[in-house]
């Protein structure tokens, strides 16, 4: 297994999609990008940000029911992806026994950040699917307006043709 940071969710364009973008903690820093769905991410969003909601949210609520059943989350590990559905297990220990428990991997993450818990996926995953970030080439959202800008305006009308 390979310990996992959250890089954070962002959303992919066109389409807005969110996806949680989950780097490799040693080794080759490869990147998990995962598609989420948009619940999961503001929830992935506010456990980032800190906020706390008056009345528990239901990651903050599964968070309790865990520990007042006298649980903690050691880990959670992202396992596998089949048919493009991603798999994950939350590993609950309470009173010197570990249980696992099958769940979405968006759900364990936006638990993790809740409960403090490593981030783990499985290393033939990471083997599959893991992508290599080349971190030189990364350019700001700023760099990335200014030449889109510089493109607008260097275009003429006869660049389209008739």
């Amino acid at each position: 297994m390979h310990e996992l940071e959250l890089e954070g969710v962002r959303l992919e364009v066109p389409s807005n999609v969110p996806v949680m973008m989950l780097r490799e903690v040693e080794g080759q820093r490869r990147m998990l990008p995962i598609y989420i769905g948009g619940p999961e991410a503001s929830s992935i969003h506010y456990a980032l940000e800190g906020v706390m909601p008056e009345r528990p949210l239901t990651h903050d609520l599964l968070a309790n029911v865990i520990g007042d059943l006298g649980s903690v989350v050691e880990r959670v590990v992202i396992t596998e992806v089949r048919d493009q559905t991603y798999y994950a297990e939350l590993h609950l220990v309470g009173e010197g026994e570990t249980q696992i428990v099958s769940c979405r991997p968006s759900d364990a993450v936006a638990l993790a950040l809740r409960t403090g818990s490593s981030i783990f996926a499985a290393a033939s995953l990471l083997d599959a699917v893991g992508k290599v970030a080349l971190e030189a080439v990364v350019e700001s959202d700023e760099e990335i307006l200014d030449d889109f800008r510089d493109f607008i305006n260097s275009i003429r009308p006869e660049d389209f043709g008739a």
